[in-house]
């Protein structure tokens, strides 16, 4: 996977793999033990967090999990904090401030 992707090719795989995610749900609300559907889920969930951890690495968090203070935002023009540890969760703008852009 790319991990230099920018934030808006960024923010729209991570909406894709989400609505996968959200849609399998759906689906398996109903079908509990379908086992392509649950293989689909698994996978479509693990490949959504490995891109809100790149998006957190590379810019900021999206969601709460995804913050550690025990590292540095890597997007070092968009925190007060270049270089120091600290609570990543405020660095950048959030997607409704036109951080997806």
């Amino acid at each position: 996977m790319d991990n230099n992707m920018d934030r808006m090719q960024l923010m729209k795989k991570i909406g894709e793999a989400s609505f996968m995610v959200n849609d399998l749900t759906l689906y398996l609300d109903t079908h509990p033990t379908d086992q392509e559907a649950l293989k689909a889920f698994s996978e479509a969930s693990k490949k959504r967090r490995e891109l809100m951890e790149i998006r957190a690495d590379q810019f900021e968090p999206l969601t709460m999990d995804l913050v550690c203070p025990d590292t540095n935002n890597q997007s070092r023009s968009l925190t007060k904090y270049p270089d120091q540890k600290h609570f990543t969760w405020s660095d950048g703008p959030m997607p409704w401030e036109g951080g997806a852009l």
